[in-house]
Formats: C-alpha cells, structure tokens, sequence
C-alpha cells in the first residue's frame, strides 16, 4: 500500500523590496471554497451535493489516493467479514 502524506505545506514566498508581502495559500483556499459555496447556494445545490463534490475534487487532485482509500474499504469489509466468520482467516 502507498503512503501518501495528507499534510499541505505552506510555500513560503518573500516579497520584493516595495512589494506587499502575499497571504498565505490557505486564504486562497478559503476565498475560493467561500466562492464555491455561495455559487451552489445561490443555484440551489443541496449541501450534500456540494460536499460531494469537494470531496471529489480533492481526492482527484491526490494521485492514487482514490486506490487506496478503496482498498483500505476492502480491508475493513474483509475484517468485518472474518469477524462474523463468512470469511477465513489465513
């Protein structure tokens, strides 16, 4: 099974001599997700609607993170399985 580490990092950016010093990316997460939500409000989108498609959004933009949380889903079912012995141990 892949590791993949779930933590962002934050960039750090230094500004120029003058220049404003930039937010950090989170702001810019917030901007947009704020923006996301009025959109799907203001179009009447269910808020179940709306988190599955963040959900989406963000487990495609993670390379194989899709595969693994289906296999880590298989594990736990083929657990549970064992547990009610409908499944061998081996």
């Amino acid at each position: 099974m892949q590791n993949h580490n779930n933590t962002p990092t934050e960039l750090k950016t230094f500004p120029e001599p003058g220049e404003a010093p930039q937010r950090p990316w989170h702001f810019e997460v917030s901007r947009l997700l704020t923006q996301a939500a009025t959109l799907c409000i203001e179009h009447g989108l269910e808020i179940d609607a709306y988190l599955s498609g963040a959900w989406a959004a963000y487990v495609d933009a993670r390379p194989g993170m899709r595969s693994q949380l289906e296999e880590l889903q298989l594990r736990d079912q083929l657990d549970e399985l064992r547990k009610l012995g409908r499944v061998a141990q081996a």
